[in-house]
């Protein structure tokens, strides 16, 4: 009898499951679909019923590196990582063996046939682009398995040696190029700046003259250096007049 009774407690055991807040409990009563446990402490017949619980928490599974060639014919390496959600517990087990490998490998599918269908430079600027036309075409096929694909991240483009280095060099003389350019408009500020001074100094009677003085003080500081000076005529004829009066 009490083996008997030992017996009926493990069964009745063995029927208690435990759903955690974050999973959904799926439920086949005879091999055949019964319905969803929600959170809980939940009951199943032993024997006759089977639960699978479902995490439907957003989820990210990485997309495997894949080797594509661009439109432009440029190979490179590319890598994704995909972040989904169960949004229909019962679809995700019945609809799919397993639906993260399932939307893993239609998102390296993806990945493949959007990226070589693009071009070098618009991967490498629309980056946000792309990753949202792989979204959309994983969504899609996705749906049918109760998934629901919340963004997709294209991560890490690599890109053969060669063109790393045709890259940098492109770089490096485009940095030379515009160096080239800000010297010259330097320059070219600098010249209408002392032009500007001229135009100034030649309009002011005496201006010449006096920045002249100038110039002949500052070089005559020190008492071993010998500068020969040739005065212009309007300075001559200035120094002139002050003697005379």
């Amino acid at each position: 009898m009490l083996f008997l009774l030992f017996l009926a407690v493990i069964f009745v055991l063995s029927g208690i499951k435990i759903v955690n807040q974050y999973e959904r409990g799926v439920v086949l009563t005879l091999g055949k679909f019964s319905g969803i446990r929600e959170p809980g402490l939940r009951i199943v017949i032993p024997i006759f019923q089977q639960i699978t619980k479902v995490d439907v928490r957003s989820t990210p599974i990485d997309v495997a590196k894949q080797e594509v060639i661009t439109k432009d014919n440029v190979t490179l390496h590319v890598d994704a990582v995909v972040y989904l959600r169960v949004k229909d517990a019962a679809k995700a087990v019945l609809e799919t063996t397993n639906y993260i490998y399932a939307t893993s490998q239609f998102a390296q599918a993806a990945l493949r046939d959007v990226t070589g269908n693009a071009d070098l430079d618009y991967l490498l600027g629309k980056r946000d682009e792309i990753s949202q036309q792989i979204k959309e075409i994983v969504d899609a096929q996705t749906e049918q398995w109760g998934i629901d694909v919340e963004s997709v991240k294209v991560q890490n483009i690599e890109l053969p040696q060669d063109m790393k280095r045709a890259m940098a060099k492109q770089a490096e003389a485009e940095r030379e190029r515009r160096a080239v350019i800000i010297t010259a408009e330097g320059e070219k500020a600098a010249a209408q700046q002392v032009a500007d001074a001229a135009a100034m100094l030649s309009a002011t009677p005496g201006g010449v003259s006096i920045r002249t003085l100038q110039t002949l003080e500052k070089i005559s500081v020190e008492a071993s250096q010998k500068t020969l000076v040739v005065l212009p005529s309007d300075l001559t004829n200035t120094l002139k007049d002050v003697l005379h009066k």
